[in-house]
């Protein structure tokens, strides 16, 4: 297997960056174990998308980095959003419900898609703004000023969101930037400046959690983390599951597992499409 799985709307065009400004590190977990990149801001000028690597993850449109856990259990248990630099809290907002969007729901957040969020003035032009976070989360208020790595709240379901995740959106004098690479936000893979005090690696994918249960499990339960059981002897099947981001089409996925006594079990599928997310599942009677 490949490794594999909104704020304001402003111009996306900006000449690259000299800056004494950087970044910490947003969120307190372990990036590639505890938590993930899902998205990235899009470079694309078109109707099309892409990373500042050229790669896919990101859509249309997308303004900001998407910091994910895995599951909504891991959401509840409480990960907790840090500013990422220094400065004065601009404005917030608290007591949106921690719901996945549809479009059904869409007039219930139209206006608030940030969901719970908080926007912090660094000076200069600077300024960040944090999205869909957990509901009676946010720890300051309007006019607060905060310290790099003070605690703002807690990841989120809030606003438009399908998945739980911090939305972190950077903004010089009004324009959209890419904390990744600086430069004009319509090219990739330019490789022009960074703000983070410490890099991040770019992953292109991998594996959210895997599990077993007894039946196929439905994907609300998978995204959830409540589909793994433990299994008797007697049960009616063993369902292998597995769920990961930043599937392209053509990736390979196989799930291999021992029965009870000894025997491997393994089955491979070749994936049929380019996916943000998504479970596999391999049943062995």
């Amino acid at each position: 297997m490949r490794a594999v799985l909104t704020a304001a709307v402003m111009s996306l065009a900006g000449p690259a960056l000299a800056s004494d400004f950087s970044l910490a590190f947003p969120v307190d977990c372990e990036l590639g174990t505890s938590c993930h990149i899902q998205q990235f801001v899009d470079r694309d000028p078109g109707s099309g998308s892409r990373d500042f690597t050229c790669g896919s993850l990101s859509y249309d449109g997308h303004k900001g980095t998407d910091f994910a856990v895995a599951t909504i259990a891991q959401m509840n248990a409480g990960v907790d959003v840090l500013a990422a630099a220094s400065g004065t809290v601009m404005g917030m907002r608290d007591g949106m419900l921690d719901i996945l969007f549809t479009d059904a729901g869409a007039s219930l957040v139209e206006g608030r898609e940030c969901g719970n969020g908080v926007v912090i003035d660094h000076g200069d032009g600077w300024v960040t703004q944090y999205c869909h976070m957990k509901n009676g989360s946010v720890a300051v208020k309007t006019g607060d000023r905060v310290e790099t790595g003070d605690r703002l709240g807690e990841i989120g379901l809030s606003g438009r969101t399908e998945f739980p995740h911090l939305h972190l959106s950077v903004r010089k004098d009004g324009n959209p930037i890419d904390p990744f690479d600086t430069g004009d936000v319509g090219t990739c893979a330019a490789g022009e400046g960074s703000l983070w005090e410490t890099p991040l690696a770019y992953v292109p994918g991998g594996l959210l959690d895997i599990g077993f249960s007894d039946g196929v499990p439905e994907y609300t339960d998978v995204r959830a983390g409540t589909a793994d059981k433990a299994l008797s002897r007697d049960a009616p099947a063993i369902v292998l599951f597995a769920y990961a981001f930043g599937s392209q089409a053509g990736d390979v996925l196989q799930l291999e597992t021992n029965g009870p006594d000894g025997e491997v079990f393994s089955h491979t599928v070749e994936l049929e499409r380019t996916q943000a997310q998504f479970s596999g599942r391999a049943a062995f009677e």
